[in-house]
């Protein structure tokens, strides 16, 4: 006779034992048993945010396959689309559900699982790896036919392997040390690795990720900014787990406060904008480079010749390269600027906090 699975954490990790050959009710009651003591029953929200992202990244895969689509489905890498929106909500998922896993475990009188933790993370790199190579086959035998193993790993690294799975990986394991930390350590954290991501992209990766063969959602280092949207979801956790009945309004203003400043710093990237291009003697328009020349730090005659205006509001499409040459100030999944993710991880506090309120009724 079959028994009807029990409701409290500490039965169903008994019942699982019980039916040791159903697969997915043992999928479903490990899921249970790992839900914070402080968090009873399964978070209907995240469930929903969950699906919500995995939805919008069925959809922007294939309508953004279509010569002609609208181009907020797209990822054109110089603005922050839709489409762009989808990413960072896996990151900060991931860095919601790392926060409460731990958190549970601690709750419970164990100790931190570094070990656990660490292994799984390491599963997860190896599975993208695996994944992206069988997707990516025929390129990558290509790539081995024709270059060498130094080029060829090179390669692999910057573009094929570095998606989403292994940018959730990379950014897991960086996030690690501080995931018990106090949210002040975390904010910190975040931002230290936002000002590194700078840095670099100041003296190389801007550059680097933006040639051929371009790099994808940032590259190799994209992780140090990925970190921001990562730490917003242990921070959501928090206000989660306070039971505080302003907490989805705090979501709401947190996600808000950060899209504008994120908009503000944005506003840098109109120091980019090229002037009507003088004739050349033979009447021709001389072309403008898509990169900038200084892409991180504007150069003096650019604050001169300042004009006055200010960017696109959020989701309009900019100018063409053309018109704006690309910078590390406009928001571009490409690169992971500071920009984009912070404005994404904002993004993701509203929507996660729109979920909340409307499923779990708070």
């Amino acid at each position: 006779k079959e028994q009807n699975p029990p409701t409290s954490p500490r039965k169903c990790v008994e019942f699982r034992s019980e039916f040791p050959l159903c697969p997915r009710r043992h999928t479903r009651l490990v899921e249970m048993a790992e839900i914070s003591s402080a968090t009873p029953g399964r978070l209907a929200s995240l469930d929903q945010f969950r699906g919500y992202t995995m939805f919008g990244m069925l959809l922007v895969n294939f309508l953004g396959g279509y010569e002609i689509s609208p181009r907020i489905v797209k990822h054109s890498h110089d603005y922050c689309s839709y489409a762009d929106t989808i990413m960072p909500q896996f990151l900060f998922a991931a860095g919601f559900a790392l926060r409460l896993s731990v958190s549970r475990r601690i709750d419970r009188g164990g100790g931190m699982p570094w070990g656990r933790i660490v292994r799984r993370i390491l599963g997860l790199a190896l599975l993208a790896i695996v994944w992206y190579s069988i997707c990516g086959w025929p390129g990558i035998a290509q790539r081995w036919r024709s270059e060498t193993f130094a080029t060829f790993l090179a390669l692999q690294l910057k573009r094929s392997w570095f998606q989403t799975l292994l940018h959730i990986a990379a950014t897991s394991l960086w996030i690690v040390p501080v995931i018990t930390a106090s949210a002040s350590t975390r904010v910190v954290f975040a931002a230290s690795s936002g000002l590194l991501h700078l840095g670099l992209s100041w003296w190389f990766n801007f550059l680097w990720v933006n040639t051929s063969p371009k790099g994808i959602d940032g590259g190799p280092l994209g992780f140090l900014s990925w970190s921001i949207p990562a730490i917003c979801g242990t921070l959501a956790y928090d206000l989660v787990r306070s039971g505080s009945v302003t907490a989805t309004r705090q979501l709401v203003l947190s996600g808000l406060s950060l899209m504008s400043a994120a908009w503000l710093l944005s506003n840098l990237t109109v120091l980019y904008n090229v002037p009507p291009s003088a004739a050349t003697l033979d009447g021709t328009v001389a072309p403008v480079s898509r990169l900038a020349a200084d892409p991180v730090v504007p150069s003096i005659e650019r604050v001169r010749h300042w004009d006055g205006s200010m960017v696109e509001p959020p989701f309009v499409p900019p100018p063409s390269a053309e018109q704006r040459q690309w910078n590390y100030w406009m928001m571009s999944q490409r690169c992971g600027s500071l920009t984009y993710v912070t404005f994404a991880a904002g993004w993701s506090l509203v929507v996660y906090a729109g979920f909340r309120w409307i499923t779990d009724g708070l």
